[in-house]
């Protein structure tokens, strides 16, 4: 990992509140009467009903969606036995996964006991407290006594990912490998690199798949594990082939697939060209695969890959398993994790890549048409059908197999459900990564005499969204990147007071003077505007020097815009520039508007800010659905404001038939549909999600979005500014890094159309 990598992974753990997850109230708590609700004396007979009927603490506690990540800690990533403490970050890390992609709540806990049957009474005797268990980083091969104990005495799903994960992942693969090439699972020879515990797993989940046992050649350290050997455990004997081979090169003669779980560089380009036509390489040492995708490559063409790495086709990331499998088990309160809900996870992931790729996976992968073949086996983690693809055909499968407490009746209502679980909020982030990925543009930043400016420059430059051009005293922003040890060495700084630059600053206000001097602006004044960073900036993108800019850190929105307006202006076929703000939901992201430029659009306004705003929505792959707001419900009030938004709503009717837009309308009803199909059924987004509003006036829609991200917390985007003849964009002032890179990424993706 490079320097600033590991920095910032200090300082993504340590910064703000320290660590990843917390916990967080779901009911209200906010009088006396709440907190008597909550506590005593209204707790009392949520207790005593459990107490009769034990099923009921599913009803009444949050027991059916929490899950336990528990380990000693002993098999830590590739770090071995750390203990627990070093290993909580680990832990939280798989809680955050959880949550992220599957809505699932979590504990993590780390035990400081190694000894196994210790071990298992303490998670035995905390068992009660959740919906299931996820065991994690326990070394082999304690860690198969251990699930296997855990299995046969506790009723609630339980899983050791390390072993299963992988194999169900890689089982996935395995299949539409197979698929690809013509060969059957039964037939082939398959060599086992490795006998820890997700080797072990792997091998086990083929064998039930239809692999043969004679068939595979497990190998470790020592060599091949054969029947001849004396020193093998009670595990690898399960695995023993009486074969005449006993080292790798041997074994991997005629071989169909490798399976690698073991250590970097073991596959020798030459050992890989002894093996049959087609062969599977599937090399899972992380980070360093047992033999490189590009060596694999130039060995021999007709390989089919995969690895552990999302920088080569194939991942096998057990993110694709993990959150779902539980999803599915905890949702109809299954008694365990079988082999047929393993099973049915393998087989919904491996379907799911046949099927065609959504265009935000492809715009998250840089790729304009993914299809399924060599190079596409697996669904990608960003793909926002896993979760109603997998976690449905888990829950199917443990009713099937009658490990399923509470079954399912509504197939389709229960998908519907694990959409509005999610929402789209991140899938929309890894999506602006990639589109910058994809075409950075030059970002001239012109408040660059400060470190939140210059971190997120220094980020923006390390995952390669953008090419950062700092504005500002050169020795101070020097100073700050010397004082932070800021990876920003090469980056180009302009300083517009240095003596290099007197020349271009005397152009710059002959060019602001003849823009200027027929709409009040002396000479004089020219030459002062111009020293400031706001007017000198723009002309800079004026004068091509860069192709977006970004200010207004430490100074007030209209001080920021007017300059731009001075030098820029809008572009020839607008009347009005507008300002977007994305809301970060959990039902998916809201695009409001106007909430930053005009204080009382009219009519005309509201349209040209409506089609606007639709353009930028559509720049993110969304279908606009737009609700015109008012307090007024399609007439039921008259008044200045409301009878303005009524006819903007009619003319786009009319000259936009195709948009999906309707109003006046009040924001509670345009965001419930039940609220909406029960008074107003003719309604144009009836039935559609609205995720665009347009608001009557300046005040309440910049109250809104300001709202919505002190008082409810949800992650704002933005200013987006529209109708510029070149991209500009401002900061809010005072932003933070995280806000500054999003608006960076906001300034490529603008650029870049």
């Amino acid at each position: 990992m490079d320097k600033l990598f590991r920095k910032d992974a200090f300082n993504y753990h340590a910064l703000g509140r320290p660590g990843k997850i917390e916990v967080i109230p779901t009911k209200p708590y906010s009088t006396q009467r709440d907190l008597s609700l909550a506590y005593t004396p209204g707790v009392a007979d949520p207790c005593l009903a459990i107490e009769k009927h034990n099923e009921d603490v599913y009803k009444y506690t949050a027991k059916g969606n929490l899950v336990a990540v528990i380990s000693n800690c002993t098999a830590v990533l590739g770090l071995g036995d750390i203990g627990p403490e070093a290993g909580k970050p680990v832990m939280e890390g798989k809680g955050l996964l959880f949550k992220i992609f599957a809505d699932v709540d979590v504990f993590d806990i780390e035990l400081n006991e190694k000894d196994p049957d210790k071990l298992i009474e303490v998670v035995k005797a905390m068992a009660p407290t959740f919906g299931g268990i996820n065991l994690e980083d326990i070394k082999a091969p304690e860690c198969f006594y251990i699930e296997d104990r855990l299995k046969e005495e506790l009723d609630i799903p339980l899983m050791h990912d390390d072993q299963h994960g992988t194999a169900i992942i890689s089982s996935a693969g395995l299949l539409n490998a197979l698929d690809v090439i013509g060969k059957k699972i039964e037939d082939i020879k398959i060599v086992v690199s490795g006998a820890g515990a997700a080797a072990v797993s792997c091998t086990r989940l083929y064998i039930e798949l239809g692999a043969r046992p004679e068939n595979v050649i497990m190998v470790d350290s020592h060599g091949v594990i054969h029947k001849d050997r004396t020193d093998l455990n009670e595990i690898k004997k399960q695995f023993a082939t009486d074969l005449p081979v006993h080292t790798m090169e041997e074994a991997l003669k005629g071989a169909d697939m490798f399976l690698g779980l073991s250590v970097a560089d073991l596959l020798k380009p030459a050992i890989l060209k002894t093996m049959a036509p087609n062969p599977i390489v599937f090399a899972l040492a992380n980070p360093v695969p047992e033999i490189s995708y590009d060596d694999a490559m130039a060995a021999r063409s007709d390989v089919i890959m995969a690895t552990g790495r999302s920088d080569y086709p194939n991942q096998i990331n057990n993110v694709l398993g993990f959150p779902y499998i539980f999803r599915g088990a905890l949702d109809v309160r299954a008694t365990k994790i079988n082999e047929a809900m393993k099973l049915a996870a393998a087989k919904a992931l491996a379907g799911l890549a046949k099927e065609p790729v959504p265009e935000e996976v492809n715009i998250a992968f840089g790729i304009s048409n993914l299809k399924y073949g060599k190079d596409y086996l697996i669904p990608k983690p960003t793909d926002p059908r896993l979760i109603e693809t997998v976690a449905p055909a888990v829950a199917r499968a443990a009713m099937e197999s009658g490990v399923a407490k509470h079954p399912i009746e509504n197939w389709e209502k229960y998908k519907e459900s694990l959409r509005k679980r999610m929402g789209l909020t991140n899938p929309l982030k890894r999506q602006m990564k990639s589109v910058c990925r994809n075409n950075p543009k030059r970002v001239l930043l012109a408040d660059a005499e400060h470190y939140n400016i210059l971190k997120a420059a220094e980020i923006v430059v390390n995952e390669e969204l953008a090419e950062p051009i700092l504005m500002g005293n050169e020795n101070k922003i020097k100073k700050i990147i010397a004082d932070h040890e800021l990876e920003l060495e090469d980056i180009r700084i302009i300083d517009p007071k240095a003596k290099e630059n007197k020349k271009r600053m005397d152009q710059y206000v002959d060019q602001l003077f003849e823009k200027r001097k027929r709409r009040g602006m002396t000479y004089l004044a020219a030459k002062e505007n111009m020293k400031l960073n706001s007017y000198f900036s723009s002309m800079l993108l004026e004068n091509g020097e860069a192709d977006v800019v970004l200010s207004g850190l430490t100074r007030n929105y209209p001080d920021t815009i007017r300059p731009a307006l001075h030098v820029i202006g809008r572009k020839p076929d607008v009347q009005i520039v507008s300002g977007i703000y994305i809301v970060m939901t959990k039902e998916g992201p809201l695009f409001l508007s106007d909430c930053t430029v005009n204080k009382q659009p009219s009519t005309e306004d509201l349209v040209e800010i409506t089609l606007q705003t639709a353009e930028v929505v559509k720049r993110f792959k969304m279908e606009p659905n737009i609700a015109m707001l008012s307090y007024s419900n399609f007439g039921s009030v008259d008044g200045k404001d409301t009878v303005k938004v009524r006819h903007a709503v009619n003319r786009l009717h009319k000259e936009h038939p195709e948009l999906k837009v309707d109003g006046e309308i009040q924001a509670n009803v345009a965001l419930d549909q039940e609220l909406m199909k029960e008074s107003f059924s003719f309604s144009k987004i009836l039935g559609k999600r609205v995720n665009t509003l347009i608001f009557p006036d300046l005040s309440s829609a910049n109250i809104a979005y300001k709202l919505l991200n002190k008082a409810a917390g949800f992650e704002i985007i933005g200013p987006i500014l529209n109708g510029m003849n070149k991209p500009v964009h401002v900061l809010q002032m005072g932003s933070g890094v995280n806000e500054i890179v999003n608006m960076i990424m906001v300034a490529v993706m603008d650029a870049q159309q």
